[in-house]
């Protein structure tokens, strides 16, 4: 045995395995070459030119830049701006309070820890959840104006059902997880059904309720500008109106007001989360 061939202790020094490594070099490569393959198979069967597209974006943003700067003239219309942008933001406020409280109404009855005992209602609980969450937003909007035509309400609606199915969707995982040490306490110190709820159930999960219900609502304050665009109300008809009379300026003051509302109520949401942990 050579000096290169032992340590310290005259133990044989082990040669490394390279197999391994070769082995997951040639998964990566492979892995790599796949995506690539199915990438362009992709972009043959779409009409898609990667070159063309990383290469028009320099003209797409100057063409932005250029036409969506607010000006002088239509800084004249901010009042209006802002107005329908809080009118938009309060429906969506009010559709996802709504929508939270039929949610955990629901969700309490349809939870395998405090749910009610009858088997198939819960799964009739869950089932509707799933149905109305699968739905998209714009899908029930389009259904709905066939019933309530182009007006507040059916934006409103169509918000209200979407919310809804995602939140109680939410709301059910929640009391799902909350921990069983409390509630099988009250049960067995006789507690009523309406007690276990009230003294165990909700005070474990409200604070995660009230992280999915803020969550909603920042996420329905962006929906209902696309919402708007259909029914013709609120802040999504202004940029519409103004977008479609090729008053980009005024298109691009109804962007940065909403965008900057939004950043503003995600802030707000964000300090009303942290002080619930």
């Amino acid at each position: 045995m050579s000096a290169g061939q032992a340590v310290a202790g005259g133990a044989p020094r082990q040669a490394p395995d390279l197999s391994w490594f070769r082995r997951r070099q040639l998964r990566t490569i492979a892995g790599i070459v796949a995506v690539v393959v199915v990438f362009e198979l992709c972009s043959l069967i779409c009409n898609f030119s990667l070159g063309y597209a990383l290469g028009s974006i320099p003209a797409a943003f100057a063409w932005m830049l250029q036409n969506f700067i607010p000006t002088v003239e239509s800084l004249a219309n901010l009042p209006m701006v802002i107005e329908q942008t809080v009118s938009t933001a309060l429906d969506s406020v009010a559709a996802t309070v709504i929508a939270a409280v039929c949610g955990i109404v629901f969700s309490v009855m349809g939870s395998t820890s405090i749910g009610v005992e009858c088997a198939p209602v819960r799964g009739a609980i869950r089932a509707v959840a799933s149905i109305f969450r699968n739905i998209p937003m714009i899908a029930w909007a389009l259904l709905l104006l066939l019933s309530f035509k182009q007006n507040e309400f059916t934006g409103f609606l169509a918000l209200f059902l979407t919310t809804f199915g995602q939140l109680m969707r939410f709301f059910l995982d929640t009391f799902d997880e909350i921990p069983a040490g409390p509630v099988e306490a009250l049960r067995s110190c006789g507690a009523s059904y309406w007690q276990v709820v009230f003294q165990a159930g909700l005070p474990l999960a409200v604070a995660d309720l009230m992280s999915w219900m803020l969550y909603m609502v920042e996420t329905n304050i962006r929906s209902a500008t696309l919402i708007g665009l259909l029914t013709g109300t609120g802040i999504g008809f202004v940029f519409n109106l103004y977008y479609t009379s090729f008053r980009y300026d005024t298109a691009g003051l109804v962007i940065i007001v909403t965008i900057v509302f939004v950043l503003a109520i995600e802030a707000i949401s964000n300090i009303a989360r942290r002080s619930m942990i």
